[in-house]
């Protein structure tokens, strides 16, 4: 089920669900649960993720969710608070960026708190975001890139049916 509901001015207003996940824009709120979703992950994100690192901290926190707006008024990006629907709890982030928009190309990028993975939400999240980003925002190709060994997250690919290309060297800067 895709649908836009409106929400804060400053962000995007688009809200994706199915039965299992809702996709939401990022609230101030998020702050608190972020952070202990990072804090939580930082061994399996942080060799991934060069935001991710061992001193990350609600600074860090605030400093992203302060950047979702601006991201959304340049027309760069759309995140989305990944939030188990039967708990309410946050458990990771999805969002499409990086357009291309000649190209009619964009990146689709997504984490999971550690405790909420090996359930299929990464690939349903996945999913509802790329099936969105096609109708909505007429992009002709998204990419999902993961480091050679980022296993974890090729799995993923896999599952919601990308089609894997090749090793673009260098493309991605880890550590």
């Amino acid at each position: 089920m895709i649908q836009a509901i409106a929400t804060t001015p400053a962000d995007h207003e688009v809200r994706l669900s199915n039965e299992t996940l809702l996709l939401r824009p990022f609230c101030s709120q998020d702050s608190e649960p972020i952070h202990q979703a990072v804090r939580e992950s930082i061994n399996e994100l942080g060799q991934w993720l060069s935001w991710c690192h061992p001193d990350y901290s609600i600074q860090d926190t605030l400093q992203f969710l302060r950047g979702r707006a601006e991201a959304f008024q340049r027309d760069s990006e759309y995140g989305f608070a990944i939030v188990e629907r039967a708990s309410g709890r946050f458990i990771g982030a999805t969002g499409i960026n990086q357009f291309e928009k000649a190209a009619l190309r964009a990146n689709l990028g997504y984490w999971l708190r550690t405790s909420a993975t090996r359930r299929g939400y990464a690939s349903q999240a996945t999913k509802l975001v790329a099936r969105w980003a096609f109708e909505s925002l007429g992009l002709e190709r998204i990419e999902i890139v993961a480091a050679v060994g980022n296993q974890a997250s090729q799995r993923v690919a896999i599952r919601v049916g990308a089609t894997r290309e090749g090793i673009a060297r260098k493309r991605l800067r880890v550590h």
